[in-house]
């Protein structure tokens, strides 16, 4: 294939990436379309390809709709039992990140709650909240006409929006002081106090490190102060579970703050937390090795602040 393609193909793979990652949920999974993408391309006729851009899009967009049918055909990924791979603030395949609407469809929490809609609701949602296609775009990209592509969308706009019943978007700044208070509470074991710091409907899930086979709820305030009491209590068998005591970090995930756990330059444990109106409403935690895996190289080529806790 001659360096013009390829050029071409390259200018795209950014973009490509993060629209496929926000159809998939999983980094690993968005590489993987993208490259049979870029081996469509190579095969294809490309002096017939009007606009190239477009033509990629298209690509990409099915061979992730084919994903998660196959997917959900085989029930790898039912509805709930599943928790997207988290992205360090900073990692290209976030992608678009100017508007709101951009920022929260990349959040942890609605791409859990894309999970719940059907792959044709995921796609117009994504192509249309995330990167601002039109109806007839989008009509184009998934053989549908415009107005099913309207009525798509207006059906993932509900569905999400019922879900969320969040305020608007907390101030990062703000939103931190939130978290260092939540940290505190919860080293030093006031579970009073941690349930002072979480909102009436709060939700935590956990992937309970990859070895439990289904993923841990817990719902009001006592239960998630309970949960995140009983998590941060260092014990030897914690220890000898990760290897070590890590150090606690605050960091950004998927556009929201986050607790880190490193140890010796190795994340070991990423709680996403959402804030909304100064208390935290949502927490996610993920410590299953295949998960973390780019959050971990993204981890160990940045300078991360010092530990809001040196040892655990």
């Amino acid at each position: 294939m001659e360096s013009a393609a390829i050029d071409r193909f390259e200018a795209s793979r950014g973009r490509l990436a993060s629209l496929a990652y926000r159809l998939l949920g999983s980094a690993a999974d968005a590489e993987d379309a993208v490259q049979d993408a870029f081996l469509r391309w190579q095969a294809a006729d490309r002096g017939r390809v009007e606009v190239p851009e477009a033509w990629l899009t298209k690509v990409v967009t099915n061979l992730c709709l084919d994903r998660l049918r196959s997917a959900r055909a085989r029930h790898e990924r039912a509805a709930g039992d599943w928790l997207p791979e988290p992205l360090l603030d900073g990692d290209p395949m976030l992608g678009p990140a100017d508007t709101f609407e951009q920022r929260e469809s990349v959040s942890l929490a609605v791409l859990t709650l894309l999970e719940r809609l059907s792959p044709v609701e995921r796609a117009v949602y994504v192509l249309r909240e995330a990167f601002s296609y039109s109806h007839a775009e989008i009509a184009g990209i998934l053989d549908l006409t415009e107005s099913a592509s309207q009525q798509h969308a207006h059906r993932a706009r509900t569905r999400v929006a019922a879900e969320r019943r969040r305020g608007g978007e907390a101030d990062p700044a703000s939103a931190r002081r939130v978290v260092e208070e939540f940290l505190a509470a919860a080293a030093s074991g006031r579970t009073d106090r941690l349930v002072e710091l979480l909102t009436d409907d709060v939700t935590a899930i956990s992937d309970g490190a990859g070895l439990a086979k289904r993923l841990m709820r817990y719902k009001t305030p006592e239960r998630v102060a309970s949960f995140v009491r009983a998590g941060f209590k260092s014990t030897p068998a914690k220890r000898r579970l990760v290897g070590g005591s890590p150090a606690i970090h605050i960091a950004r995930v998927n556009g929201s703050p986050a607790v880190v756990a490193v140890l010796e330059g190795r994340v070991v444990g990423a709680v996403a937390l959402e804030v909304s109106d100064g208390k935290v409403a949502s927490l996610r935690g993920i410590a299953a090795t295949d998960q973390l895996t780019r959050l971990n190289k993204a981890w160990q080529q940045h300078e991360p602040e010092a530990p809001v806790i040196s040892a655990w």
